[in-house]
């Protein structure tokens, strides 16, 4: 039977698991919605100027990732999102309850959200629907969880170097025996 303070322990850690899990659910509709969407309005349509020059919505079925590369290769997308996604889940699940990994688990939900909302693309499509076009720069069409995924990666790259010391990210590390346990 555990003890009264392992219970509340587990209870924050099913509160946290609970919002990162609706939360997540929650970016992926907004993608899928969005992605809906697109097909809807712009399909078979030239576009919709939103900044002349600068931001189109267009209409895109990508077979591949960024620029086209890998185009039909959809079981390498498939598993490299599992991939991020387990890595995303297995770091999430193991975040100590402290203020101080708010961020963190708020980068790991817009990853997994990500991940999966393309998956669910490549899943159901057998390719991803992208709109949103940076004409200005003329950056490759994307979408919602493109978004997701990019910023999600940038701001944990900025985060490790800024925000967290090597010491915060030792509950990755596998727990050391103790003495009298050897």
């Amino acid at each position: 039977m555990p003890i009264k303070g392992e219970r509340v322990v587990m209870n924050k850690k099913n509160n946290h698991f609970i919002k990162g899990a609706l939360f997540t659910v929650i970016l992926i509709l907004i993608d899928q919605v969005t992605k809906y969407l697109a097909q809807i309005f712009l399909a078979g349509k030239n576009g919709v100027m939103i900044i002349p020059g600068v931001l189109q919505l267009f209409y895109l079925e990508n077979c591949g990732a960024a620029f086209g590369m890998l185009e039909n290769r959809q079981i390498i997308f498939i598993l490299i999102a599992v991939a991020m996604i387990c890595a995303a889940v297995y770091i999430y699940c193991r975040i100590p309850d402290d203020a101080h990994y708010h961020f963190l688990r708020i980068l790991c939900v817009m990853i997994t959200a990500g991940a999966a909302g393309n998956m669910l693309d490549r899943l159901m499509h057998n390719y991803v629907i992208d709109f949103i076009y940076f004409s200005l720069i003329d950056f490759p069409v994307f979408n919602v969880a493109d978004c997701y995924v990019c910023i999600g990666a940038a701001l944990t790259v900025l985060a490790v170097f800024t925000v967290y010391k090597d010491d915060d990210f030792a509950f990755l590390l596998p727990a050391k025996k103790k003495q009298e346990d050897i």
